[in-house]
């Protein structure tokens, strides 16, 4: 089973670049099953319905999310009625679901949406909401892919080592700046600490970088404009063998429009 892991999409430069390349990519990397981080696909922030079908057209199967999820009213309807995933870990109380198993070609998986709280918001805590859920999935799902949307790298490593050789997959999400620690832990769960982002890299995290900077010189509150050059997806291709839900191989994927 081939899955790509797609890094946050942040905002329209995102989204019309997938519409370009994903057909693509699926088709000649013989991609399986696609998950992408779509926290930022509306405006650069949350995901609104015609956003995320717009997204699912393109051949995405899953889309998760993270701490900028609830910031559009209408991701309400996006959670509740599609193949959106919020953080489990806000709780039973929050809008949508933090897991969902799907089959693809007679193949059960599992995907979690997980929060970091370190430098973050206060939430429940990812470990034991992780923890409390896995007997559940396991009984359904042999393949167990974990998007842990977080800021430290030292508390997405740790739910790396928390859950090796209990889940497939743990990808770090949040940062959008690809980090170069893929590895298989425990000869079984695969893991990066960021995948990275799918936008414009002629940027500060997808936004214009004049205003970015501007804000640290100033202080001052300011309108974030999304970038548009230089657009690129990154994101990791998994090999897992479908049968015991071990991860084979992890590896970093890049590609990037033409320079304009």
């Amino acid at each position: 089973m081939r899955i790509l892991f797609i890094g946050d999409i942040v905002g329209r430069p995102a989204r019309q670049y997938l519409r370009e390349v994903l057909p693509r990519i699926r088709e000649t990397r013989r991609i399986d099953f696609v998950i992408a981080n779509g926290e930022n696909a509306s405006g650069g922030s949350s995901i609104v319905p015609s956003t995320a079908r717009e997204l699912f057209s393109v051949g995405i199967d899953v889309i998760t999310s993270g701490d900028h999820i609830f910031k559009k009213r209408e991701a309400k309807q996006t959670l509740e009625n599609m193949d959106v995933l919020r953080p489990l870990n806000y709780g039973e109380n929050a809008w949508g679901r933090g897991f969902l198993i799907k089959k693809i070609n007679g193949v059960k998986i599992a995907v979690v949406n997980l929060l970091g709280r370190v430098f973050m918001q206060p939430i429940d805590c990812p470990f034991k909401s992780i923890r409390e859920l896995l007997p559940r999935i396991e009984k359904e799902a042999r393949i167990i892919i974990v998007d842990m949307h977080g800021e430290a790298t030292s508390e997405k490593l740790a739910m790396g080592y928390f859950l090796a050789g209990k889940v497939s997959a743990v990808l770090g999400t949040h940062t959008h700046i690809p980090t170069a620690d893929e590895r298989i832990i425990e000869n079984f769960t695969g893991y990066i600490t960021d995948v990275g982002m799918t936008g414009s890299f002629d940027s500060i995290l997808g936004r214009e970088k004049h205003q970015i900077i501007e804000r640290f010189i100033t202080n001052l509150p300011l309108r974030f404009n999304l970038a548009e050059k230089d657009v690129r997806i990154q994101g990791v291709i998994l090999e897992i063998d479908a049968s015991t839900g071990r991860c084979l191989s992890i590896k970093r994927l890049e590609e990037r429009r033409e320079v304009e």
